[in-house]
């Protein structure tokens, strides 16, 4: 049967005292909206319509860079949840079987919960089905009204309760699954006959029972009302990011990654990590980061946007962005690798090393103190301690290449652009600003000069003005 979905996007979020659409704040690297989106496609929505209406051409920007095929309605009006499903439904004109109906701004949701769902709903061929919840304190919310049998009656607003409902702790959520034809023939019969002048979704019981036998009850899902939960403020925000990265942490841990301290460990949604991985504590793994089997990331260390091959290391305190770090290749500690960093296969960078638009070849090293930016160096070269490229002249960045085995002394200076070719070899404390041909030795510093005793007299010197000065 044929599935579809319309996600509520078009709410302000006035709540949130923010710039930025609620739908569009971030919970673990992606949008609200999308956790929404993504329940629902798992749940089996063929079809996914997001209703957009604040920020609208924003929204709409954010979420088609995550899904490219996502259709979109718009809500110029904020009228209700039911005004919003009415600027979907042209683009549901064909669907014959479920219509999910969502809000954007419940990221908690699963795939799986959606799919009971819809499946409570096709079995019976009932008009519609509604997640519910049972809470705490059901203050502020619709409750859920069932006979001696158990069966849904009704819906009864907080408003409208007597104090025996009032006690009803069954809530409804607000997610529904639609026979779409009843849809289609009920949305235009809601009105606007309340104190806010908005269509409620809600009414549609009302209607769906009168469609049903006094025998018959609308179907129900019974979930836990965490995934429910609605985000309105930065305190609710928070909550559903400590859920969701429960359940990131516990999906990982489950496919083959040891994590030395869950309890500081954070990782996007969009990492993908390799078995036999070892996190250690207050790890971060951000954005598109791609782990491979057997890679080991120790304390401290933040990775976004970046890939590490199998057997690579980041020793502590490590930080890399939008970089990639060959097979069995060795970083830090305190190392940074920038935006377009990448070591070679059993490539090396110390403690102290940054890197920035440059590549290390093969078992290529620089292992203290250095920093290594638009330069391309050779396999099996070895930078020395307190290195570095001099790669911008104040008007533009210049390329530094070493060929293959390579040795640059410590302390040394390589002036862009600079071409060092392989089995050459720069003396320590040079300043480079001219090519090395292969195999020779390049000695760029000032000749040492001993004056005899001259220190004692400095000494003498210093003392007098010392002296002088009391």
């Amino acid at each position: 049967m044929e599935r579809a979905a319309v996600i509520l996007c078009a709410g302000q979020g006035t709540r949130m005292r923010s710039d930025i659409a609620k739908v569009l704040h971030e919970i673990w690297g992606q949008p609200m909206a999308l956790w929404s989106i993504k329940a629902a496609i798992q749940g089996g929505a063929e079809q996914v319509i997001a209703v957009v209406g604040h920020q609208a051409e924003r929204v709409e920007g954010t979420l088609k860079k995550y899904i490219p095929e996502l259709a979109f309605a718009l809500q110029a009006e904020q009228n209700g949840t039911g005004h919003a499903v009415q600027q979907a439904m042209p683009s549901l004109q064909n669907i014959e079987g479920t219509v999910l109906v969502v809000c954007g701004d419940t990221p908690c949701l699963t795939g799986s919960a959606l799919k009971q769902l819809c499946e409570a709903r096709e079995e019976t061929n009932a008009p519609l089905a509604l997640a519910t919840a049972v809470v705490p304190d059901p203050t502020g919310y619709g409750r859920i009204v069932r006979d001696m049998l158990g069966r849904m009656r009704r819906i009864v607003e907080q408003k409208d309760a007597t104090p025996d409902e009032r006690e009803i702790d069954e809530i409804n959520t607000g997610v529904y699954a639609f026979d779409a034809a009843f849809l289609r023939e009920n949305l235009h019969r809601l009105e606007a006959s309340n104190s806010q002048n908005e269509y409620y979704l809600t009414d549609l019981i009302e209607l769906a029972f009168e469609k049903l036998g006094d025998e018959e009850s609308l179907p129900t899902l019974q979930i836990p009302f965490e995934e429910a939960m609605g985000v309105n403020n930065r305190l609710q925000l928070a909550e559903a990011a400590q859920l969701l990265r429960a359940q990131i942490l516990h999906y990982w841990m489950q496919n083959g990654v040891t994590m030395i301290d869950p309890a500081t460990t954070y990782i996007d949604a969009s990492v993908d990590i390799g078995h036999d991985v070892i996190l250690g504590a207050n790890v971060a793994l951000r954005g598109c980061t791609k782990i491979a089997p057997h890679v080991k990331v120790e304390t401290g260390c933040v990775v976004f946007n970046s890939r590490l091959d199998s057997g690579a290391v980041l020793h502590p305190y490590t930080l890399c962005e939008e970089a990639i770090v060959g097979a069995d290749a060795n970083v830090g500690p305190f190392a940074r690798l920038r935006p377009g960093a990448e070591l070679k296969t059993e490539a090396k960078v110390g403690n102290f090393v940054e890197m920035k638009k440059a590549i290390l070849g093969e078992k290529a090293k620089a292992n203290h103190l250095s920093y290594i930016g638009d330069a391309t160096v050779g396999a099996g070269s070895n930078i020395g301690a307190g290195t570095i490229t001099c790669n911008y002249d104040g008007f533009g960045k210049n390329p530094t290449t070493l060929g293959e085995n390579v040795f640059i002394g410590s302390n040394s200076t390589l002036v862009a652009p600079v071409a060092i070719e392989s089995n050459a070899y720069v003396a320590a404390g040079s300043t480079i600003n001219h090519g090395v041909p292969s195999g020779d030795l390049a000695i760029g510093r000032v000749r040492q000069e001993n004056k005899k005793g001259y220190a004692d007299k400095l000494r003498a010197r210093f003392q007098r003005r010392k002296n002088k000065n009391g």
